[in-house]
């Protein structure tokens, strides 16, 4: 309806338009030729109002139905109306880095990535800047990449494989639809690593085809949520990465010392233009509490009042006295990456998307037993955990965190 409304306000100040013109040529050539400059235009309209009046008229009543129109798409896709105004629908020029290079199609609708990242075995490629992606495709990885990765599958192959997952938001809806897909497609990566934080290389995707998935091309996925710009971090984008950074370089400055190990920071409340922040930290292996509030200048991130000085880059051990390592140094337990340790309800709901497809169960007051994978908070701050059923379906269970009175984390 909104389309037909824009549609009919446009032709009918084409219209409109039209007429002027010509009863501007049925007044003189002079006005004629002149009405098709807007300056002269305007000065036909003021000077020849009586003749010139029901054109007016006629472009008055279509910017009734245009204005109509455009306010009805901003209530029901705003974001289509943030396209339309910033001419997104002209012919884009191809960009030369990122996952733009990707092209295929998602649920049988063109899909060009906007973002992509890999973190935490996690890859996912996405288009939209909303909390729910308008259109994503998510591959679960068996464990962490640290390094190059090659990856194959092919729809024979036996499991387990890496779970995928497509998501896209319908027209006039709020929440996105979600398929899982364990087998049956065709995986092929080819990354290398790339200074300062990403993985470079080839993608190709293949989903079985009541899917009507496929994507191609060349790929760059970030492996944290940090940007850089002319080699340094750039602190104008906001997350949670950003942050730590800024805190653990004011505290590093601060302290004279490269020695800071910050703690995990709960989840921010971005986009922000000021956060108090308090946490905790080892300075030289002592730990230590900070609390300060940090503001977002056009600069990007940073501690309010901060007048540190850079600290001088950490000199190398000299050659003389190499520090050796015992050759029984632990390595990193698998139980690092354990998201079970100091589980509760309150650190899921600060930081959900450190949880996100984690196996869940969760007990309610009246009885009942949700089981299933975390799937984010909804807009009202409920808990929506997804079970998949037999047969191509999937369910979604929406539970206030009042309602739950045992939450259990079942898996790492």
């Amino acid at each position: 309806m909104d389309a037909l409304l824009i549609l009919a306000g446009l032709l009918l100040m084409l219209a409109g338009l039209v007429w002027l013109v010509t009863l501007a040529f049925g007044t003189s050539l002079f006005w004629g030729i002149g009405s098709l400059l807007p300056p002269i235009t305007l000065g036909y309209v003021f000077s020849h109002w009586r003749v010139a009046r029901r054109a007016i008229a006629v472009i008055g009543l279509g910017i009734v139905p245009l204005v109509v129109g455009l306010s009805m798409l901003a209530v029901r896709a705003p974001d289509k109306l943030d396209a339309i105004v910033g001419l997104q629908w002209l012919p884009q020029p191809d960009k030369a880095k990122g996952p733009n290079r990707l092209h295929g199609q998602l649920n049988g609708q063109s899909f060009r990535p906007e973002a992509g990242e890999l973190i935490d075995g996690v890859l996912s490629l996405r288009s939209g800047a909303g909390f729910y992606a308008r259109q994503e495709v998510r591959i679960e990885l068996p464990e962490p990449v640290a390094g190059p990765l090659q990856l194959d599958v092919l729809p024979d192959d036996p499991g387990p494989l890496p779970a995928v997952r497509i998501a896209w938001i319908e027209a006039g809806r709020e929440l996105p639809e979600s398929r899982l897909i364990r087998h049956g497609y065709t995986l092929h990566l080819a990354l290398e690593p790339e200074q300062p934080n990403r993985l470079v290389g080839r993608f190709h995707l293949v989903l079985p085809p009541q899917y009507a998935t496929s994507l191609s091309g060349r790929v760059e996925l970030h492996t944290d949520r940090l940007r850089y710009r002319d080699g340094e971090v750039d602190r104008r984008y906001d997350s949670a990465d950003t942050l730590a950074y800024v805190i653990r370089n004011y505290l590093q400055r601060r302290h004279a010392t490269h020695d800071v190990v910050l703690a995990p920071l709960p989840a921010p409340a971005l986009p922000a233009q000021a956060l108090d922040v308090a946490g905790e930290a080892r300075i030289d292996g002592s730990p230590e509490r900070y609390a300060f509030r940090l503001v977002r200048a056009a600069d990007g991130w940073h501690v309010e009042g901060d007048q540190f000085a850079a600290l001088p880059e950490a000199s190398a051990p000299p050659a003389s006295a190499p520090v050796a390592e015992p050759a029984s140094a632990p390595q990193a337990p698998a139980s690092s990456l354990d998201r079970r340790k100091r589980f509760s309800m309150e650190r899921l709901l600060r930081e959900p998307s450190t949880y996100e497809h984690i196996l869940l169960r969760a007990h309610t007051e009246r009885g009942g037993v949700a089981e299933g994978r975390f799937a984010g908070l909804d807009h009202e701050g409920r808990l929506r955990i997804r079970r998949i059923l037999k047969g191509p379906g999937e369910a979604y269970f929406n539970l206030a965190p009042g309602e739950i009175v045992l939450l259990e984390a079942l898996e790492p």
